[in-house]
């Protein structure tokens, strides 16, 4: 989709992008002018003030860009929950860590949830950028979790000391700056950013000896010409994950592929994807600033990444799978059938988040574990072997 089909943004809107558009030129000077795109990425979603994770903009729901897993349906939360209820039962003092809260709504439903399976843990802890998401998710706790907001912390950084408990990261990884970089006969090229007057534009560069490295390593044979993309902070992010977790368990949740999808001769222009108001589009460029900014997970990358980091990869499969493995299906008869507003929307919500042309076999879960018999539950249908 063309940048021109996008919804037209606010004067304030386009006030705001030019701000970053010119941070990103000053960059791209002092990068012998191609600043490289993971770079960009970054900029371009967690720059201080202007990125689109620290900017004030709504970005979740109805009013914002998209709408992630716990806006559609409460019965997400309980499914994470249930799942994690064996490695809570089974540490000491659980501390639960999510990355990257979003609107609050996980937060709340998750502690609320747990309560309820009296796995409640002795601390909550919170790993936000955003500084204007912190304030939302605090608010929202505040509101609706009185009795339960003390338990909550927001971290600036990760805590020395291991945790015995749970890490859940839904849709985190995939919003984690990449690097874009194409074959040719004349060797491996990346992706660029360079600034021609007032205006960005996509260039490319030879690759960096780090990125030759790192796509040599996929060992696959790329044809000449194929455009894709390579997570280099995916795999300092997982081993800092193993020295957080003494012992427990973690659920990172997001869309992706295993690498063999992922760099299928097929998909030859790679998995980037934007979002604006609830329109999709390939363009990196449009309002820099004002949208998300995504590419797929290889969770291939994630396993090898578990594995040097000393976590085990005890389950795999599609959110589908793992949520009706959490007993979905059940949690949706046990409501009420009186066929009322609520009903209506939890059963909307059940399509969206387990039919195949929906949530349910787009979105990947995985479970790492450590130092625990226990595995979440949720992983009857085993996708392991597909990595």
């Amino acid at each position: 989709m063309s940048s021109f089909q996008l919804p037209a943004p606010s004067p304030d809107e386009l006030t705001h992008s030019a701000r970053l558009q010119q941070a990103v030129c000053e960059a791209s000077m002092q990068s012998d002018g191609c600043l490289g795109f993971d770079r960009y990425m970054e900029m371009a979603l967690y720059g201080p003030g202007l990125g689109y994770y620290t900017a004030g903009r709504r970005k979740f729901g109805r009013e914002g860009d998209f709408i992630t897993a716990p806006e559609i349906s409460p019965l997400f939360a309980r499914c994470i929950a249930n799942a994690l209820q064996p490695v809570l039962r089974a540490c000491d003092a659980p501390v639960v860590v999510e990355f990257g809260a979003g609107s609050g709504k996980l937060a709340c439903e998750l502690l609320q949830a747990l309560q309820a399976l009296d796995v409640l843990p002795d601390r909550y802890l919170v790993m936000e950028l955003s500084p204007e998401l912190r304030e939302r998710q605090q608010a929202l706790l505040k509101e609706r979790l009185p009795e339960l907001s003390g338990r909550v912390e927001w971290l600036e950084r990760l805590p020395e000391a291991g945790i015995q408990g749970a890490v859940v990261a839904n849709e985190l990884l995939d919003a984690m700056p990449v690097h874009r970089f194409r074959t040719l006969e004349s060797g491996l090229e990346e992706q660029c950013v360079v600034c021609d007057g007032e205006e960005l534009r996509l260039g490319w560069k030879p690759a960096s000896p780090l990125l030759q490295d790192a796509v040599d390593s996929l060992g696959l044979q790329l044809p000449s010409g194929h455009v894709s993309e390579i997570n280099l902070r995916l795999q300092p992010w997982i081993a800092e994950l193993g020295r957080l977790i003494s012992r427990g368990a973690a659920l990172l949740i997001d869309y992706g592929y295993e690498r063999r999808d992922y760099y299928s001769p097929g998909r030859n222009s790679g998995t980037l994807l934007c979002h604006y108001r609830h329109h999709a589009s390939t363009d990196p460029l449009y309002l820099p600033g004002m949208q998300d900014i995504t590419a797929h997970v290889d969770f291939t990358a994630v396993a090898e990444a578990a594995d040097r980091a000393g976590l085990a990869v005890s389950g795999y499969t599609s959110q589908a799978a793992f949520l009706l493995g959490c007993g979905i299906e059940q949690m949706l008869q046990g409501v009420t059938q009186k066929q009322d507003a609520e009903w209506f929307t939890l059963v909307e919500g059940f399509k969206r988040l387990v039919l195949p042309t929906e949530m349910g076999e787009r979105f990947r879960v995985m479970a790492l574990t450590k130092g625990v018999e226990a595995v979440p539950e949720g992983f009857a249908q085993d996708m392991r072997f597909r990595l």
